[in-house]
């Protein structure tokens, strides 16, 4: 009798650990299935984002069910003082939701919680040279993404990336897309993709794509990208994120092989928030 039981409830066990994640969904979507953005947050985005107010009504409607996801279900917290609000909350979660726009939920799956700064922040570095030695000194951030869950935001920064949204600068979509990068375990530029010849053409496209900025930043040549993203590869995907959201035409002159790999990857046209 014990050991039929004990059968039973593996089984049990067997079937909800392999349909975890259809049962997952179902849940959010019976919890936020009358969950809407108000009139007032909706006002709120189209002030003061203008993606948003740009935006085809049916892809606003996705965005607006991801931002309530979003908000719903990952942590917010202030720092130095700051009172995170949910007007802050909202911008946040707007600007974020926007890369994830046709994806499906769960979003950003290993991120837990949103630090929020009122303006930019010291934060503590560790250095290791060549010779081994350690040295511990202070730098400046707008924001930070950390492999373990956490994103850091200076809140003075988000409010600029959205009131210059043709600069090709957003401290959101920077920091959201290392999280995007930083989902297979690595920061290496390269974020999680379907198959194996994805993999292949991103490394060859990207690859690619990395030296001619280096080269023309070495050079101080023309390019559409800031140079912060000639850093390393994992910069250069989130600064090509921001580039290709807010410069999306410009991107396409200067290189349109990499735009085609991230119009693929992110599965929308930014162009088409900026027609007319």
């Amino acid at each position: 009798m014990i050991n039929a039981l004990l059968l039973i409830l593996l089984v049990v066990f067997v079937v909800l650990y392999w349909r975890q994640d259809t049962l997952r969904l179902k849940h959010w979507q019976r919890k936020y299935q009358n969950t809407e953005l108000s009139e007032e947050q909706k006002q709120l985005l189209l002030r003061v984002m203008p993606i948003y107010k740009a935006m085809t009504d049916a892809d606003r409607g996705k965005l607006e069910k991801h931002i309530c996801w979003f908000m719903g279900e990952k942590r917010f917290l202030g720092r130095d003082g700051l009172q995170v609000n949910d007007a802050m909350k909202l911008v946040v979660a707007a600007d974020a939701c926007l890369l994830m726009l046709n994806k499906p939920w769960p979003l950003y799956p290993n991120v837990k919680e949103v630090l929020l700064y009122p303006s930019a922040y010291y934060a503590n570095v560790t250095q290791r040279d060549v010779a081994g030695l350690v040295s511990y000194h202070q730098v400046v951030r707008e924001g930070e993404s950390w492999p373990g869950g956490t994103l850091v935001l200076s809140w003075h920064d988000v409010l600029e990336g959205n009131r210059l949204p043709g600069d090709g600068h957003n401290l959101v979509f920077h920091e959201f897309a290392h999280q995007l990068d930083q989902v297979t375990g690595q920061t290496n530029g390269t974020p999680e993709l379907p198959n194996k010849g994805a993999y292949t053409r991103w490394a060859e496209v990207f690859t690619r794509a990395f030296n001619k900025l280096k080269s023309h930043v070495a050079y101080n040549m023309p390019h559409v990208m800031h140079s912060y993203g000639a850093t390393n590869e994992a910069e250069f995907f989130a600064v090509a994120t921001e580039t290709f959201i807010e410069k999306p035409h410009q991107m396409r002159q200067f290189d349109a092989e990499l735009f085609n790999i991230l119009r693929d990857y992110y599965q929308f046209d930014p162009s088409d928030w900026q027609k007319g």
